[in-house]
């Protein structure tokens, strides 16, 4: 696991984070000090997140249900044949085989 490097802006040494404070989910302000005692700059950084790379496998059945609300009539029966055909069973629009 890879661990978030913070650098001092004055000297470019280590720096650590001494405290947290969350504003929202995505935003937070990070209160840093730098390792060199000779510098001993303090300062604030701000964290926010940007953008997604890859969804979260938590989250996959809000993204199918995202997807599928987007969908018109026509194209929920085209993925409901598909999906149907994935799992072998009969089309959704077949009578019932009652003999």
């Amino acid at each position: 696991m890879r661990v978030m490097k913070v650098l001092c802006p004055e000297c470019g040494g280590a720096a650590i984070i001494r405290k947290t404070n969350r504003k929202h989910r995505q935003i937070s302000d990070l209160y840093c000090a730098c390792n060199d005692v000779e510098c001993g700059h303090t300062f604030v950084m701000n964290v926010t997140f940007s953008h997604t790379i890859s969804p979260s496998a938590k989250t996959g059945d809000k993204l199918i249900k995202t997807v599928v609300d987007s969908m018109n009539p026509q194209q929920r029966q085209m993925m409901l044949s598909l999906l149907h055909k994935v799992v072998h069973l009969p089309p959704i629009d077949a009578a019932p085989n009652r003999g």
